[in-house]
């Protein structure tokens, strides 16, 4: 049986595909064992993603988790017309939707990369089974979790912030390389502002910082 190919742009490549970035990244969590790099080299598929494109589409249901090699993505749900932007990342982290992935059941969000990215992917049948045959899998992926519980955690402070002012201060204390990166309706969404009061506090910021 033929793997689903992930959505994107261009076909998952069926060279040898070059995991070093996610073997780097995961063993920095967890040593790996070598029999659990070869079951990810052998399993891992490579894929390049248009800019705008949708990796997942809100109401279908996720079968891939993805590391950014390149690039930038984000996730975000429709009200109407309006696209509210929940999380923003970029190289060297992983995305998926862990509400579509768990259960599994329809996205409740949509999943578009931000910029012409290079990814990796694997299946969730494929994680399964890293579960399954290698221990030291879940000892990565509890300390992941660990991690991405963290991000949620800042995510739902700055959403509790009243001042615009507060909400871009820890934005860029948070994803200082994103401020000059990400385009700012996108950042606006993410903090729950309109594009002119961040625009408005951006210019306020860059007058401080002249002043020094």
């Amino acid at each position: 049986m033929n793997k689903p190919e992930p959505p994107g742009s261009g076909k998952a490549s069926s060279t040898v595909v070059d995991i070093t970035p996610l073997l780097e990244v995961l063993g920095y969590l967890h040593p790996l064992s070598p029999e659990a790099e070869a079951f990810l080299r052998e399993q891992v598929i490579s894929l390049s993603a248009r800019k705008r494109k949708l990796l997942l589409k809100e109401g279908t249901t996720c079968n891939h988790i993805y590391f950014i090699v390149k690039g930038a993505v984000r996730g975000f749900r429709r009200e109407g017309q309006k696209d509210i932007t929940t999380w923003i990342v970029v190289e060297n982290e992983l995305v998926t939707s862990i509400f579509s992935l768990d259960n599994p059941s329809p996205s409740i969000e949509n999943i578009q990369v931000l910029e012409n990215s290079e990814l990796l992917a694997i299946t969730y049948d494929d994680l399964n089974l890293l579960y399954e045959r290698f221990p030291e899998f879940n000892q990565i992926a509890r300390k992941l979790l660990q991690r991405y519980y963290a991000d949620a955690e800042k995510r739902a402070f700055i959403a509790r912030l009243t001042k615009a002012e507060n909400k871009y201060r820890n934005f860029l204390m948070m994803h200082p390389s994103l401020a000059n990166r990400i385009p700012l309706k996108y950042i606006a969404s993410y903090l729950g502002m309109t594009l002119e009061t961040l625009s408005r506090v951006r210019k306020k910021f860059k007058l401080k910082v002249e002043a020094r």
